[in-house]
C-alpha cells in the first residue's frame, strides 16, 4: 500500500526519523548543553528563568447582592415582555372562505387534476 508521501518525503520533512540512536544522542547532548548555556546568560544579563511561571490572575467574584440585582433585573425583564404580549397581542378573528369561493378554488384543482391525468402524470 502507497502513502501520500514517499519515504524520502517523510525524512525531509521530519529529519529525526533518519538518525541513527548515537546521532539522536548526541543532538539530545547539545541540546542540554544549549539550555544550560540559556539558562547561565539569563543567570548573567539578571532576567528571570524561563522556567517560572507567573502567577495565574485571580478569578473575579460577584457578591451575593450583584447576582441577586442581576436576576431581579431578568426576572422584570421578562414579567415586562409577558405581560405585554398578553394584552395587546390580542389575536384577530381569522376570515371564513366562503362557499362560493371554497366551490371556485375545489373547480379550479379538479380541473388542474383532470388536465394533469390526460398527459399521463401521477403528481402536478
Amino acid at each position: 500500500m502507497t502513502s501520500f508521501f514517499d519515504q524520502a518525503d517523510c525524512a525531509l520533512m521530519n529529519p529525526i526519523n533518519g538518525l541513527t540512536p548515537n546521532a539522536l544522542r548526541k543532538a539530545a547532548n547539545i541540546q542540554e548543553r544549549i539550555l544550560k548555556l540559556q539558562h547561565e546568560l539569563n543567570r548573567l544579563l539578571g532576567a528571570p528563568a524561563p522556567t517560572e511561571a507567573a502567577p495565574a490572575p485571580k478569578k473575579r467574584k460577584m457578591s451575593a447582592a450583584g447576582r441577586a440585582a442581576i436576576a431581579a433585573a431578568a426576572r422584570a425583564r421578562w414579567a415586562k415582555l409577558k405581560s405585554s404580549t398578553a394584552t395587546s397581542a390580542v389575536r384577530k378573528p381569522r376570515k371564513k372562505m366562503s362557499a362560493a369561493g371554497r366551490a371556485r378554488l375545489s373547480a379550479m384543482a379538479k380541473a388542474r387534476w383532470k388536465k394533469a391525468k390526460a398527459a399521463g402524470k401521477a403528481t402536478l
